[in-house]
Order: C-alpha cells, then sequence, then structure tokens
C-alpha cells in the first residue's frame, strides 16, 4: 500500500502530507468536473491529505469543484487551504464567505493573503481598522478558518517586509507560501533569504512553482522527479504540485511515497547544472514578468484603500 509521508506544519502541532495538491489546474477548461473530483480522491486515498485552492482561480469554479469531490467523507481527510486577494475588511469578508459556500465547509483549515507581490499589500492588510487580517482573526475566533498565513511569488524581501509588519501588529503567522525550486537559489532566492527565517519562527513552509508551472522544465537542465526531489529536501512542511492528469498524480504519489532526501553531492550537481540557465530569473517568469500577476490584472479583487487615506488625499 502507498504511504505518503507526513510533515509538521509549522508550531500548529499539526501533521500534513509532504506534497499537496495544487487548486488552480482543477476548474481549468482542460480538465472537465469528473476528472477534477476523481484527481481529488485518488490523491487523499493515497495519503495526500493537503489540499490548495484560491478564491480567485478559474473564476471560482475550483474551489466549486474542490468542495463537490470532497463530499461523501473526504472534507474528514483533508488539510483545506484556500487564499483570498481582499486587502480591505470589506472584500476580504466578502470573498471568504464566498470561498466558505463554494468549498461546502464550515471552516477551512489554512486561509491565506494571496499574492504579496507589492509592498504596499502589508501596509493594507494590517490596517487596524480596515484590514483584511481583522477579518481573518474574527473568523478563526469564530471558527470559520484554523490557521492564517500568506502567499507570493515576485519577490522574497517583501515576503520579509510582511513577516516585518505582522510581527509589529502582534499578528500570528502560522504559514508561508512561496517557490522553491533548483533555479530559485540562484536568483532572488526565497530559499536564501526567506526559508531560514521561517524554520526559526516555527512557520510552516509550503512551497510552490518546484516547476515554474512546466516552465523551468523547458530548459532541459532537469527533470520533473529532480524538481520534486530538490523542493522535497528543503525543510518544506508540504511542496503544492499542479496535477491536471492522473499521470501526473501517479507521478507525484511515486515520487512523495519512494522519498529520499538528495544528498549534499546531489544538490550540487543540480544546482551546477542549472546554474547558467537560471540567470536573471530566465525560467522564473512569476518572478520577472506580470504573466502570473492576477492581482495586478484585477485590481479591483483587492478592494478599496482605507477611507482615511482617500480622505487624506482629498
Amino acid at each position: 500500500m502507498t504511504t505518503i509521508p507526513t510533515r509538521s506544519f509549522g508550531g500548529t502541532g499539526e501533521r500534513v502530507s509532504c506534497i499537496g495538491v495544487g487548486g488552480s489546474h482543477l476548474g481549468s477548461q482542460k480538465i472537465d468536473e469528473k476528472l477534477a473530483t476523481r484527481i481529488v480522491r485518488a490523491a487523499i486515498d493515497a495519503g495526500i491529505t493537503f489540499m490548495d485552492n484560491s478564491w480567485d482561480y478559474d473564476h471560482g469554479s475550483s474551489e466549486r469543484r474542490m468542495g463537490k469531490a470532497l463530499r461523501a467523507g473526504y472534507r474528514e481527510r483533508a488539510f483545506l487551504m484556500t487564499k483570498i486577494d481582499g486587502r480591505s475588511a470589506g472584500t476580504a469578508k466578502r470573498q471568504l464567505d464566498e470561498s466558505l459556500r463554494r468549498l461546502q465547509t464550515d471552516c477551512i483549515d489554512l486561509v491565506q493573503h494571496h499574492e504579496i507581490i507589492r509592498y504596499e499589500d502589508a501596509n493594507r492588510i494590517f490596517d487596524e481598522k480596515e484590514g483584511a487580517q481583522k477579518v481573518l482573526d474574527d473568523a478563526k475566533r469564530a471558527g470559520k478558518l484554523r490557521y492564517i498565513g500568506f502567499t507570493g511569488h515576485k519577490d522574497p524581501a517583501i515576503h520579509l517586509y510582511m513577516l516585518e509588519v505582522a510581527a509589529r501588529h502582534g499578528a500570528q503567522i502560522d504559514a508561508v507560501q512561496m517557490p522553491l525550486n533548483v533555479m530559485d537559489a540562484h536568483y532572488r532566492s526565497f530559499e536564501k533569504l526567506v526559508l531560514p527565517e521561517l524554520v526559526r519562527r516555527k512557520i510552516g513552509v509550503l512551497g510552490m512553482k518546484s516547476m515554474g508551472h512546466g516552465v523551468i522544465l523547458k530548459s532541459k537542465t532537469v527533470t520533473a522527479v529532480e524538481c520534486l526531489r530538490y523542493a522535497l529536501t528543503l525543510p518544506t512542511s508540504v511542496v503544492i504540485t499542479g496535477i491536471d492528469s492522473m499521470k501526473i498524480l501517479n507521478q507525484a504519489i511515486e515520487v512523495a511515497s519512494s522519498f529520499q532526501p538528495m544528498s549534499a553531492a546531489e544538490i550540487d550537481a543540480v544546482l551546477a547544472k542549472t546554474r547558467a540557465s537560471a540567470e536573471g530569473g530566465r525560467y522564473e517568469l512569476f518572478k520577472t514578468s506580470s504573466l502570473f500577476d492576477s492581482t495586478a490584472e484585477h485590481p479591483e479583487w483587492l478592494g478599496e484603500e482605507p477611507e482615511r487615506l482617500q480622505k487624506m488625499m482629498g
């Protein structure tokens, strides 16, 4: 029988599967609802507990499909995460309520502030009167969510600033999601700058973009298995990977169930053969282009600036 190793989820006392199902593919037009349900349930049956999603994925269809797939006893076996874009309290509350309805649950295990890619995101989220953090704190007290985190893919310095602002406001951050891959180590590195800080603070580490949305594989320097093994070798709580077919799911299950950390020699070899291709973030388009910046394309998802700031401008 397949066994997926579990890992500590930061300092929460929870344990989650070392690999997780990315939600962005589940609502895609490339796969139908039947296949999405099959992927989610087969993953959970295999021991993958961590389910990723977001309020904005595929106009809500990813959450709706996830909600349906988690019926029939599967919700109780999953650690369910979603993300909201709202920086203002009103927008954050609306998005959280929509996510709860779509996911067909009374409580989401982890809700994250999505796409922290600007310095001002932190200031808006932690505005004491009109920021989104207050909404999540209130929802946690009400039993609508259990843990709070944030995600981002642009710049490790922005992650560190978000952590600084959160600490200044006495906010509990349970998890941080960020790119961790074989090329990140060479350019604007989350692994080098943010990962040690998360480990020090006992914050759950959610690795993403181990293959850079498939772009890293186009460099012809590494295989998908090497990408997953490298990310899993880092001190991650879970590595979230996009799955759009049973073949890709089975590959992830095989890598996770048979996982052995890369040796120092293997790590050196992987980093040596990716160094030239990684120069300037050429294959990490989420860092160097706007192609992954959904909140930049849809600024209305962020909500209004605090009223007191608007009055200052008037």
